[in-house]
């Protein structure tokens, strides 16, 4: 069976791309990063949790040193996350919004990352969660960048580590209809960019959540604190 190392945030995408890979793989694993973001407590308890139910091994990284990109509404407290004027249905207002919490090179930090672990456990993935969704405005959410980072890392790792993601082609409502079918424990996840007591249910990452929830008939009221 082949094996990977898992990116988890806690997040509805890499969640879900957990809940696919235990069926399919050996996942050896699952690595939470904390990079000073507003939400890092709630995503290493929701990371901590998941892999406590599935049986995986987890690994926190600090990685503070992200921090000093600045410019990103995620780290820097003092520039306001997008809230009211984010307009999910709107590409040229999603752009503008995602420009507010642009963390340079995250993904590719994260994945580089992950990638040596995984060649040192001689696993031949590495798994993040991306989504076809976000991959307009993120394009380090794209099957372009994982195309590109496969390449790389053909040079980069003696095994030839390669990116996997189940979701890639997917869009949120999907992803939670096929987490649902899989019984990922949705009450376990932390999709927020804030770090309150539920999920605030209006940043990008709420509001997109919110569609696929509804849209899948869930009750928005027991996740979101705005609905």
């Amino acid at each position: 069976m082949n094996s990977a190392v898992i990116i988890l945030s806690g997040g509805l995408d890499s969640s879900a791309n957990l809940a696919l890979a235990i069926d399919q793989l050996n996942v050896k694993m699952a690595i939470t990063f904390d990079y000073g973001q507003r939400a890092a407590a709630k995503e290493i308890q929701a990371s901590k949790a998941l892999c406590k139910h599935y049986g995986v091994k987890h690994k926190i990284l600090s990685i503070p040193w992200v921090g000093e990109f600045g410019k990103s509404a995620l780290i820097d407290t003092s520039i306001e996350v997008p809230t009211a004027d984010v307009k999910i249905d709107d590409t040229s207002a999603s752009t503008k919004s995602a420009s507010k919490v642009w963390v340079p090179n995250r993904n590719g930090i994260f994945l580089n990352i992950a990638a040596g672990f995984a060649e040192a456990m001689d696993c031949d993935y590495v798994i993040p969660g991306f989504n076809l969704e976000e991959a307009s405005t993120f394009p380090d959410n794209s099957k372009d960048f994982i195309q590109s980072l496969n390449g790389s890392f053909s040079f980069s790792t003696a095994n030839k580590v390669q990116t996997k993601c189940y979701t890639i082609d997917m869009m949120k409502t999907e992803i939670l209809k096929i987490s649902m079918e899989k019984k990922l424990p949705l009450e376990l996840l932390w999709p927020c960019y804030f770090a309150g007591e539920i999920w605030c249910g209006e940043c990008e990452s709420c509001q997109r959540s919110k569609r696929a929830f509804k849209a899948n008939g869930l009750d928005l009221k027991k996740y979101f604190k705005t609905i």
